[in-house]
This record gives structure tokens, sequence and C-alpha cells, in this order.
């Protein structure tokens, strides 16, 4: 498991957001069952208030919609459903300790290497490359 860095969502390609939406989803049923996500490598929502996990996966949700994806309201509903009360933060205030520049370069090499394995096309990649050049 893993949550791509906030400033990757618009770039990742289309396994991967798909599959963000999917761990999301499984984030969200471990919190509800068992308090925590239970995952080395996003154990670290726990260290923020809700509004980041349910923001964050807000603007998930909003780039695959508007990428023409479908995503399933009742998976909307069980993220939103770990807290009574939320609100939506901007996604440059989503978890500022954690998605810092470090962990941005860590999912770029991460990215990097899928591409390098041929799991990522050379369209996809270059996206991503033009986009971390910017940044």
């Amino acid at each position: 498991m893993r949550l791509w860095h906030k400033d990757i969502i618009n770039v990742l390609p289309r396994e991967q957001l798909v599959a963000q939406w999917r761990e999301l989803s499984a984030i969200a049923g471990n919190i509800l069952l068992k308090g925590n996500p239970n995952h080395i490598l996003v154990n670290k929502i726990m260290d923020y208030p809700f509004d980041h996990f349910i923001s964050y996966a807000y603007y998930v949700r909003k780039e695959m919609n508007n990428r023409g994806y479908k995503t399933m309201d009742k998976v909307w509903d069980k993220i939103c459903s770990i807290t009574d009360k939320y609100q939506i933060l901007p996604l440059s205030e989503i978890f500022p300790q954690w998605h810092n520049n470090r962990y941005f370069k860590q999912c770029f090499y991460n990215l990097e290497e899928k591409y390098d394995c041929k799991g990522i096309s050379v369209e996809d990649w270059r996206k991503i490359e033009v986009f971390q050049k910017k940044n």
C-alpha cells in the first residue's frame, strides 16, 4: 500500500490511479474495522486528522472523474464514514510533513522503476517526467 504524493495525483498513469482508489477503500475499511490502516507505508495517516485522508481521497476521486473513470459512491461513503465530521482541505495543506519534497522523490523513483520494468508506458512516463522537472 502507498499513498502517492499528493502533487503526483494528476499525472498518475491509469493503473496507479485506479489502484489508489482501491487502496483508499482498503485503508478506510481497516480503519473502520481495526482502528488503523495497519501497513507501514500508510500508517502515517493516523498522525493527521481524518480531514487529510478524506481530502486526499476527494482529490483522487476528482481526478478519476475528470478522466472519465467511474468511482463507486459506496467507496466514497466508506471513506467518509471514518469520522462524523470532516472538511475538504486544499490540496496544498494535506499531509504537510509527510508529503514533502523527500517523499515526492521517493514516489517519483518508484514510478521510474515501474517504467524501467515496462509497467508504465513511454507516454505516461513522459508526462511524469515533465511534471517532475517543473517541481
